[in-house]
């Protein structure tokens, strides 16, 4: 038996385990994530008008309300207004409650005091919020959820030389994590 035929026939035999992967997997009914919805299919227009802000943050319905726009456009083929005049459907929502509260504690010591910083350097983020979608010529409510709950930890910067106005930034991640999760909500009508 030549020294190379076992080798040829190691390839074959990979080769076609490879191909029958492939074709296996062809037909086994996954596709692009986050287009499916369960709203009823004469849906077109959704308006989504500025969330009512119950909380002292100052601004940050806008920032939320952008945000759920974005998310709607980037996961849907729904068209987005602003104005409820030419919408099949309108989403309302009031944020009731928004706080932070530090959960880990920085350790080191500080080499000047010899004293823990104690700084925080994660934060808990929880955001409240009422949020119901109207069906506009019959008043059906396609979503509500009185008490959509969002909460997620993020991780601040204990580093006083770089340390800069972390709350933009902050906000604006909070708002796209927010987004997302809120429009995956409405569309598959948890």
């Amino acid at each position: 038996m030549p020294a190379d035929r076992p080798i040829r026939w190691t390839r074959r035999v990979l080769l076609v385990c490879g191909l029958s992967l492939c074709l296996g997997s062809a037909g086994c009914g996954y596709g692009v994530g986050g287009r499916a919805s369960r709203l009823p299919p004469g849906l077109r227009v959704i308006a989504v008008p500025a969330l009512e802000n119950n909380t002292r943050r100052y601004r940050v319905e806008q920032r939320f309300t952008q945000a759920i726009i974005r998310e709607f456009l980037a996961r849907s083929s729904y068209r987005i207004v602003s104005t409820e005049e030419s919408a099949d459907a309108v989403l309302r929502g009031r944020i009731t409650n928004l706080e932070s509260i530090p959960v880990v504690f920085d350790t080191t010591i500080n080499p000047n005091t010899n004293v823990v910083t104690g700084r925080a350097t994660t934060m808990l983020i929880s955001v409240s919020l009422s949020v119901w979608l109207e069906q506009k010529d019959s008043g059906t409510i396609l979503y509500r959820n009185d008490n959509f709950l969002f909460r997620e930890p993020y991780e601040i910067s204990t580093d006083i030389q770089s340390f800069f106005d972390e709350q933009g930034p902050a906000l604006d991640r909070l708002s796209r994590d927010f987004a997302s999760r809120l429009v995956a909500a409405v569309l598959e009508n948890f």
